[in-house]
């Protein structure tokens, strides 16, 4: 099986991790087994065979693929209303072993959490997009009132430690949310794209910045995908001339309702 490979660390950010790595035992964050790193090579291991980057998935969506769909790699969803977004690549399913930590992560605020779910998607993931050019890696933003409720977003403390090209600027600030008070937890398709129309707009002074360029968003979860559809719209209508989406962890078909999604 192969093994676990550490990633340069940035100085002196994660000094502190390094030297709790090397003289502290570290729990994994799937099965609680204390060995060296977050997530021990079982486990990790477990997610290299069967994570849902090793199958066929819509290009545009992310979403497994029906046998019909495979030829096109175009799920019938996005062929009958094609997203505004161009390209989706998701680590694993929402149900898959990275549930329970995600939520360990963003709802019990276990940060350190989320940054073994960093080092997990560089593991796994990060050669496999290396060769994706974009000029902008942005999280899926927090309204403030959210963000002054949980502390932190977790979209962007997973997006800010993954690796990338150096020339791709990763910013929380260019995208905005305004504040909406409901959750769309068991909301229709339908009512959850309805719902989310207008959420999200661009800082002023950065639109100028985007204007022609492709840019990343980042999303700890992907259900309906409506979020991340308004906000490749908005993204668009403001210039930009790609948007991929990079999601760690991708809901069936149809979409599974859970509690805390």
């Amino acid at each position: 099986m192969a093994q676990y490979t550490q990633r340069p660390m940035r100085f002196p950010e994660n000094i502190l991790q390094a030297i709790c790595e090397r003289f502290l035992p570290t729990a994994c964050i799937v099965c609680q087994q204390f060995q060296d790193y977050s997530i021990c090579n079982n486990c990790l291991g477990a997610l290299r065979d069967d994570g849902l980057f090793n199958y066929q998935c819509c290009y545009q969506c992310g979403i497994t693929l029906q046998p019909e769909e495979i030829s096109q790699q175009h799920c019938a969803p996005c062929q009958i209303s094609e997203p505004y977004f161009d390209e989706t690549y998701c680590l694993d399913r929402y149900t898959g072993i990275l549930q329970e930590p995600l939520h360990e992560f963003k709802y019990q605020k276990r940060i350190a959490f989320g940054h073994a779910l960093s080092s997990t998607w560089n593991a796994l993931f990060s050669m496999q997009l290396e060769n994706i050019d974009a000029s902008y890696l942005l999280p899926v933003p927090l309204s403030i009132q959210k963000l002054s409720q949980r502390g932190f977003n977790q979209s962007w403390e997973i997006a800010k430690r993954i690796d990338c090209r150096k020339y791709i600027q990763k910013s929380p600030y260019i995208l905005q949310r305004h504040h909406y008070p409901e959750h769309q937890a068991g909301s229709s398709i339908e009512n959850r794209h309805q719902s989310i129309r207008g959420m999200f707009y661009i800082q002023e002074k950065y639109i100028e910045k985007i204007q022609h360029k492709t840019v990343i968003v980042f999303d700890d979860v992907m259900t309906s995908g409506a979020t991340l559809n308004e906000i490749a719209r908005v993204l668009k209508d403001n210039g930009v001339s790609r948007v991929i989406n990079w999601v760690l962890l991708r809901a069936a078909r149809p979409i599974e309702r859970a509690q805390h999604v």
